[in-house]
């Protein structure tokens, strides 16, 4: 199976921590990736990583990726090499 997904990736915990709280209080989770993600790739496109295969991607994001359904965001960070992602 292949995944649909965007991201905003950070530097900080509490810096993504802060970023979903945003958007669970209505802030556009496009938006909040051209202005705050650090993977310059898919911060332009509002944080879409277009379709791909989970293997794709680190351990840390396919598995919170796949657990998640469509539609819905990560809870909580998710910590990577890369630093804290927003699924």
């Amino acid at each position: 199976n292949e995944y649909r997904a965007r991201h905003i990736l950070v530097e900080k915990e509490e810096e993504a921590k802060a970023l979903i709280a945003q958007i669970k209080g209505g802030a556009n989770f496009e938006e909040l990736a051209k202005k705050n993600s650090k993977d310059t790739g898919s911060a332009q496109n509002g944080g879409d990583l277009d379709f791909a295969n989970p293997n794709n991607f680190v351990p840390e994001f396919s598995k919170a990726m796949v657990a998640l359904q469509k539609g819905e965001m990560t809870q909580e960070p998710v910590k990577s090499q890369f630093g804290y992602h927003i699924i």
